[in-house]
């Protein structure tokens, strides 16, 4: 294979047979239950990175099912979202997430930055209760707890949090010799948003220590509300807004 070659079909690790193939990538019927909740404000704003700012001392705790993914596959995730703010714009930064299949996992952390790490997450109906768990190796590390579609919420106010907010990752790829060769503040929208259902209920969340899944560093201090949407989207690809390294 020739120089010319290897540029042309250069996409993704491996060469001649990519974890994940070429966007656009489209979800239907992606199922969210989110729970936000307060915690320590020092302990937050020791993990947001800068030019981001803190806008409060919330989480939101997610939970995603993902059952028809286009390259991606069938597959569920599960993470902490941190509102914050760049510029005087709201927004939101991933600051974990844990998932059940490998080419999101290499898809996410190759093109987005998306800080993406192997575990088993997830989000079922049992009777009346919603219930989303996150298990690390054979330890649980997360539950979260709603009644199910217990009052509906507007589609149209659900549909625009989804695809108005711009959202911030911090991809980092490391140089051959381990020192960072990429570090970059990285935006992302939603795209072609369509909601076809949005509901919350009464709801509980529990996180549990791990060393290596430590989502329990964020404490729940206060629940403050939960929300079940389910809709379909496209994830759009992302812009530098900031390079660490410039």
């Amino acid at each position: 294979m020739n120089i010319a070659a290897v540029r042309a079909q250069a996409f993704a690790m491996p060469l001649t047979s990519p974890a994940f193939p070429v966007g656009p990538y489209r979800f239907t019927n992606r199922e969210y239950f989110i729970v936000s909740y307060r915690t320590d404000p020092d302990t937050l704003r020791a993990v947001v990175p800068e030019p981001l700012q803190l806008t409060e001392p919330v989480v939101h705790y997610e939970f995603i099912r993902m059952p028809d993914s286009t390259g991606f596959g069938d597959y569920t995730e599960s993470g902490q979202m941190i509102p914050v703010s760049l510029d005087g714009v709201a927004g939101s930064y991933t600051h974990a997430m844990y998932l059940n299949d490998h080419p999101p996992i290499a898809g996410g952390r190759e093109l987005w930055g998306f800080p993406k790490k192997l575990a088993s997450p997830s989000l079922k109906v049992h009777t009346d209760t919603l219930i989303g768990e996150l298990d690390y190796g054979p330890v649980r590390i997360a539950t979260a707890t709603m009644g199910y579609k217990h009052k509906a919420l507007d589609a149209e106010t659900a549909r625009r949090g989804l695809a108005d907010t711009p959202n911030f990752l911090l991809k980092i790829i490391p140089h051959v010799d381990g020192t960072a060769r990429i570090c970059e503040l990285v935006r992302y929208h939603l795209q072609d948003v369509t909601v076809k259902g949005a509901w919350t209920g009464p709801a509980a969340l529990s996180l549990f220590p791990h060393a290596l899944a430590p989502v329990a560093d964020l404490p729940v201090l206060e629940v403050l509300g939960a929300r079940h949407i389910v809709a379909d989207l496209t994830l759009g690809l992302g812009e530098v807004v900031f390079d660490y390294l410039a």
